[in-house]
């Protein structure tokens, strides 16, 4: 993937607001919950596990509005994709006063589900979210989305935490045949960016929205 050099951290990516809702309640008590005491990492760590594992990745949730990818929604939903599962990551670092913003890219899924790939007509994951976080050097990447159970049936690792160095995706299966790989990043976003993943979907998969302008695809 590309290294670009993204401007350092501003107040935005400590704000609480309608999509990254940090300040929620319903956040705040699942963050205190799960993060317990000691360093900062040690928190971080443990948030990202609860949102990697306890977070189950549904892929055909998909929604570009406000509403829809709420921090809070997916925590009372209990899944989300990978938009979702980022956003949600994203405000419970912000809780904990570290900034972070949301990334967007292209990636291909070399062993994805046949009903997915199916549905897509393609291989193509576009946009997939991931997070970034301000380690106090650099924005280190991170993808908190799918669970060690999945990994387990495709037949791969759970990406592992780590507060320095970028932890995106998993590149080979336990097999070392390949198994996703990023193709085009479109950068990382203090705010919701709705109209881009919107762009992004309609690009991707025209055949996936029906004559009202509607995502149509919906899990088995």
């Amino acid at each position: 993937m590309p290294q670009n050099l993204p401007p350092p951290p501003s107040e935005l990516d400590l704000k609480a607001d309608i999509v990254f809702n940090a300040s929620n309640p319903l956040l705040m008590r699942q963050l205190s919950t799960c993060v317990g005491f000691g360093s900062l990492e040690d928190k971080m760590g443990r948030w990202y596990r609860f949102v990697r594992d306890a977070i189950r990745y549904d892929p055909y949730s998909i929604d570009w509005s406000e509403k829809a990818n709420s921090a809070s929604r997916t925590l009372e939903n209990q899944r989300g994709h990978c938009v979702h599962k980022s956003v949600l990551f994203i405000a419970g670092l912000r809780a904990l006063g570290v900034p972070a913003r949301l990334g967007l890219a292209r990636v291909a899924n070399h062993l994805g589900t046949e009903s997915l790939e199916r549905k897509l007509g393609s291989h193509i994951l576009s946009p997939h979210g991931y997070a970034a976080h301000w380690d106090g050097s650099k924005w280190v990447k991170s993808t908190p989305v799918f669970n060690a159970e999945l990994c387990q049936r495709l037949g791969t690792q759970p990406l592992e935490w780590s507060q320095h160095e970028d932890r995106l995706l998993q590149a080979s299966d336990s097999s070392g045949s390949r198994f996703m790989e990023y193709l085009e990043d479109f950068g990382l976003h203090s705010t919701f960016p709705g109209a881009l993943i919107h762009e992004k979907l309609k690009a991707e998969y025209p055949k996936c929205f029906d004559e009202s302008g509607q995502w149509r695809l919906i899990g088995e």
